[in-house]
């Protein structure tokens, strides 16, 4: 097993990181706002509390990456790899998301109203008691999803895959369903908007 860097609390604003491998890394409130980390490999790495404000993650392989209470605020994270990714109490706003992996990644009470997601993978993903009103959902797997509780209230749900997904207390409008598949879902425990 490699050495695993212990960056803990290092400011590295604006540094130029782009493929660097900092596999299983503890960068736990380590300071990465405006950094370049297109194509780094940051899976399994600690990265709770970081700002990653501004960051571009193009590609980034975060797989199993804790980045709980993390801001991500602005950051650039298409095409990225967040497989198994904790990110619960993130800060999202205005981060780019689209053709992300976040499969069985914890997302759990984030708020992503207004976000676009468009063909963002979140099979099996932990989505519970998320907000996702007036979001772009264009073409997103929610395979397997836990959506209990979410609120999916005005997004736009267009060739989007809900089958098997857990609508448990969640808020959605009928017309909304009209060109998603709905296949082994319980609808009714929906809330009706």
């Amino acid at each position: 097993m490699g050495i695993r860097a212990n960056l803990s609390g290092a400011d590295l604003s604006g540094a130029n990181l782009r493929e660097v491998d900092l596999t299983g890394a503890n960068l736990s409130g380590v300071n990465l706002s405006g950094a370049n980390l297109t194509g780094a490999d940051l899976s399994e790495s600690d990265l709770e509390g970081a700002d990653l404000s501004g960051a571009i993650l193009e590609g980034a392989d975060l797989e199993g990456a804790c980045l709980t209470r993390a801001c991500l605020e602005g950051a650039d994270l298409s095409g990225a790899n967040l497989t198994g990714a904790n990110l619960s109490e993130v800060n999202l706003s205005g981060i780019k998301l689209k053709w992300t992996n976040l499969n069985e990644a914890s997302l759990s009470e984030v708020n992503l109203s207004g976000i676009h997601l468009r063909g963002v993978d979140l099979r099996g993903a932990d989505l519970s008691k998320v907000d996702l009103s007036r979001a772009d959902l264009r073409w997103v797997d929610f395979r397997s999803a836990n959506l209990s509780g979410a609120d999916l209230s005005g997004a736009y749900l267009y060739d989007v895959d809900l089958s098997g997904a857990n609508l448990t207390g969640t808020k959605i409008r009928s017309e909304q369903l009209e060109y998603v598949d709905i296949n082994n879902v319980d609808l009714s425990n929906v809330i009706w908007v």
